[in-house]
């Protein structure tokens, strides 16, 4: 967490972290709803600074396109979620999964095919979406209007392997260089966003200027950062994983475990773990500074200062949310998951990022739209406060 934008700022800037998460990524939405409501109907975004990561990287643009009026950004998110399906993020139907299934196996026994996008899903019509719902040129004119500083999209390269944080933001912020980790200043578009979401196998790599790239949760080592970077000082973050209280209770296995288990976990284990590690290293530096006094901090020319943080993430497990609503998908989506065991309990967390449907995303958007509400007043304080 040493990084320059520890550094004390003139103005005071709150950043929205919206990490990845497939289809939980409504459960932010419905986060976003209830902050919506603290404020009044016409107000400004009250996060100068925003970053996202795969899906929360789309919601984060939607957010940045209408910071001038952020109860209207929020609702034109709540609206996409609400009424999504399947196949608008991916072929579903079965000749579109069939001759996609087809590429994939053909592109391990040819030279021709393997130089192809190789991906389980096509993705084509999440592009033709992104493009109907997301005014792109809204990024800009927030920033012109002062009601945005930055948005960052984070994407990890598959040739480089650094995390990418491409940016849009007030000339003031310059680029940076970090292990594995840079911030590259650009024009945030389509490319950018489904850069960002593509999950890895699963959604095919996108190019932008000389290097593919796949989903930015892979190898985020410190998801907190471009934030940092980007100029905010203290940060609010969106989870869409139930915070473990204690650890899960071990039981005896007898069988191998099925194909969308391993997936799940791996799922977690990108969307996730890093998230927590840079929450521990942050609250741990913090601790650390609170022991020093302040004159020795300015004898030693120590630069850092403490970075608040708040963490909203689901009150309930979303994968069991999943399984209620499995049923949902179309047939040939069903056949799939059931085939690699993602239609019962042992699968579900897979289930859970991958059914964007929409019964199941609204019953996260009302999940996240309680949870802040139960703590409505110390929300409100860690937003407002200067």
């Amino acid at each position: 967490m040493n990084e320059p934008n520890n550094i004390a700022a003139p103005l005071p800037k709150l950043g929205l972290v919206l990490t990845g998460g497939g289809a939980r990524a409504a459960y932010q939405v419905g986060v976003l709803r209830a902050i919506a409501e603290m404020f009044p109907p016409h107000a400004h975004s009250p996060f100068p600074v925003i970053c996202g990561t795969s899906a929360g990287a789309i919601n984060a643009a939607g957010l940045a396109m209408s910071a001038t009026h952020f109860a209207t950004g929020v609702r034109q998110l709540e609206a996409v979620w609400g009424d999504l399906h399947v196949d608008q993020v991916h072929r579903a139907d079965l000749p579109g999964v069939v001759r996609n299934t087809m590429h994939c196996v053909g592109s391990l026994v040819s030279r021709k095919l393997a130089k192809t996008p190789f991906a389980l899903l096509d993705n084509s019509p999440l592009r033709k979406l992104l493009g109907c719902r997301l005014p792109f040129r809204g990024i800009q004119r927030s920033i012109h209007m002062g009601a945005l500083h930055a948005l960052g999209v984070t994407v990890w390269g598959y040739t480089s392997g650094q995390s990418v944080t491409f940016y849009q933001g007030n000339k003031s912020i310059s680029p940076w260089s970090r292990v594995m980790r840079v911030g590259v200043a650009a024009r945030i578009g389509i490319q950018h966003l489904l850069a960002s979401s593509s999950i890895p196998f699963i959604f095919p790599a996108v190019r932008l200027n000389r290097e593919y790239f796949g989903d930015g949760s892979m190898r985020q080592l410190a998801p907190l950062s471009p934030a940092l970077h980007l100029g905010a000082d203290r940060i609010l973050v969106i989870g869409v994983n139930k915070r473990k209280e204690s650890l899960d209770e071990r039981v005896k296995v007898t069988s191998y475990p099925p194909v969308a288990q391993i997936a799940g976990h791996v799922m977690s284990s990108i969307f996730v773990d890093s998230l927590e590690v840079d929450l521990e290293r942050l609250q741990r530096i913090n601790g650390t500074l609170a022991l020093i006094p302040p004159e020795a901090k300015k004898e030693g020319g120590i630069l850092l200062r403490t970075i608040k943080s708040m963490v909203i993430s689901p009150s309930e497990r979303i994968n069991e949310i999943a399984l209620q609503h499995a049923n949902s998908l179309p047939p040939t989506m069903r056949f799939l998951y059931r085939a690699v065991g993602a239609m019962g309990p042992s699968g579900s967390r897979l289930l859970s990022y991958v059914l964007f449907e929409a019964a199941y995303c609204r019953a996260l958007v009302d999940l996240g739209y309680r949870d802040t509400m139960q703590q409505k007043d110390e929300i409100f304080k860690f937003i407002t406060m200067s």
